[in-house]
Parts: structure tokens; sequence; C-alpha cells
């Protein structure tokens, strides 16, 4: 889409997540480039990579010739100030413009239009953010599939397995969830999970890609995934429970993840733990795509 000349100042979202990238810019009330991409390549643990590679997705996304008046970028795995502001610093090297990093669940207050609030993201993995009155980012969970990410898709596997695995040391006989692990996972004993899923080159691409089997067990009666789905509600409503007790406003909670939204017993299940973590909070679906909250924090900076 060719745009000449801009009459407004041209601002650019990003928002980098765990699969796939999506930008967006305006100009004023203008669009003038929505393009997604996967997101491989992405390395925002090296600042000057991350920064040369959203530098070469600027230019590719928007007409020639045109520069961007801010920038802002929501980063997945940017997990901490000090990460956001290096991968900042070099951003700026690439643009004579404002510029912001933060981490993707960063954008879900923005996106929902709110000044304050919590963003909680439960897909592969899980995390919430907000921020004090002093706008210091406060940031918990999201630790990954091995020590974390209760309530997201890999940590609902891991979870589900512990499960199983408990029953069969009981002498319980395999239930729907038992038997729908061991087919994902290719084995033909319960003592073969352990085996199998230490075996993945990506435990939180591959345990998460078989959270459906906890659900559809849970549908069949299985109580184990009953159980592992009602706790992993409540370890999310966890998450805003610890943010509150920092000082953090909780008020509104903008949910967002694959996995929460598209699993209402998940949902249902955080929802009634925010009763006793965060009495009076407000949860709400995020229905915009996030890259609308890298676009506001933009704007903010002109």
């Amino acid at each position: 889409m060719q745009v000449t000349p801009l009459s407004s100042p041209l601002t650019v979202g990003i928002d980098v997540g765990g699969t796939k990238t999506h930008l967006r810019a305006r100009a004023g009330d203008t669009l003038v480039a929505d393009h997604v991409r996967v997101s491989s390549g992405w390395r925002p643990h090296d600042p000057v990579a991350a920064a040369g590679w959203l530098a070469a997705l600027v230019a590719d996304a928007l007409p020639a010739g045109v520069r961007p008046s801010a920038l802002a970028v929501g980063g997945h795995a940017c997990e901490t100030p000090r990460q956001c502001t290096q991968i900042r610093t070099a951003l700026q090297l690439h643009f004579d413009a404002p510029a912001l990093v933060v981490g993707d669940a960063e954008l879900l207050v923005p996106a929902a239009g709110l000044d304050k609030g919590v963003g909680l993201v439960a897909g592969t993995g899980s995390v919430a953010v907000g921020r004090l009155a002093d706008g210091t980012s406060v940031q918990v969970g999201g630790w990954g599939a091995v020590l974390g990410d209760e309530g997201g898709a890999a940590g609902l596997v891991r979870e589900a397995a512990r499960a199983v695995w408990t029953a069969h040391d009981l002498g319980e006989e395999p239930d729907a969830l038992a038997h729908g692990l061991l087919d994902a996972f290719g084995v033909s004993e319960v003592p073969g999970l352990g085996a199998a899923m230490e075996g993945a080159r990506s435990a939180s691409a591959e345990w998460g890609r078989h959270a459906p089997v906890v659900f559809a067990a849970a549908e069949a009666g299985s109580s184990l995934a009953r159980a592992v789905i009602d706790e992993g509600g409540r370890s999310l409503a966890a998450l805003v429970g610890q943010l509150a007790a920092r000082g953090v406003p909780v008020d509104d909670i903008v949910v967002a993840g694959s996995t929460i939204l598209a699993q209402p017993g998940l949902y249902d299940a955080f929802v009634s733990g925010l009763a006793d973590r965060a009495p009076g909070a407000r949860p709400q679906h995020l229905r915009v795509p996030p890259v609308d909250g890298a676009l506001a924090l933009a704007r903010s900076l002109v």
C-alpha cells in the first residue's frame, strides 16, 4: 500500500509472539501497513540481533521511503525491564524516532483501551504483568514449561502427566486422561511418559500441542483431568494475587491466549479463583489484536 505523502505522524506497533509477529502502522486514521509473518529468527536475549530483526521487519512492511515517527514493540520472551531497554537502545540505532520495547503481555491493557490493570496470557505458556503507580513494570509467572507456566498448555500437560503417574503408583487403572496422553506421546505404558516428555526438543511446543487431550479427557469424565484444569485456573488467579500483593492495581484484568480463551472450563476456574485471590477484580477477554496495544503505546510517544 503506497501512501504519499503522509499527512500525520506514522506510528508503528509490533506484537512479536512466540509463533507469529503482527506489525500494524497508521498515519492518523489511515492504515499504512498490516503485516503478519512467522516469528522465526526472533532472538530477544541478543539485543543487537533482535533490533536488526525488527528493523528488517519494518523495512519489509512499510512502503518504500516511509519511516516511522514512533515505534512500540511487545516482544515475546522479553522478560525484564533491563532486557527490553537493551533492545530499545539497539533499535534506536536503526530509527531516528522514539521507541519503546516491552514484554508482549504488556500490550493487552492498552489494547483494551485501559490505562492500568493486569494483562494475563495463557496460551502455550502463562504470564501476568502490570505496573506500579510509579510506572514500574512487574511480571510474574512465565517461567517456562519445565519450571512453571501453570495454566498454559504446556503446564497443563506436565501436571496431567504428573497426575496420571501418581494414580499409576497408587495402583489405579488408567483412565481417559492416561490413555489420551499415552496415545499423544506414542508410548504404551504410563512409566514411559517421563522419557517421552524429557525427549522433547522443545518442551513448551511439544508438550503444549497435546493440551487438547486434557480437555477431551475432562469431557469424557476423567476426574484427574478436571482436577488438573481446576488447579490450572487457580494458578492463573494466583498470578493476579501475586501482582496485587506487590501493589499492582488489579481491578481490571485483560485475558488473552489461545488456551484460556478457547477453553471455558479453564476460564471459569480462573474466574472462580479470583474470588479468593483478588475479590472484585473484573476479568475481560481481549477482543482486538494485541498489536493494537503496541499502536496505542507508539501513539503515546508522539
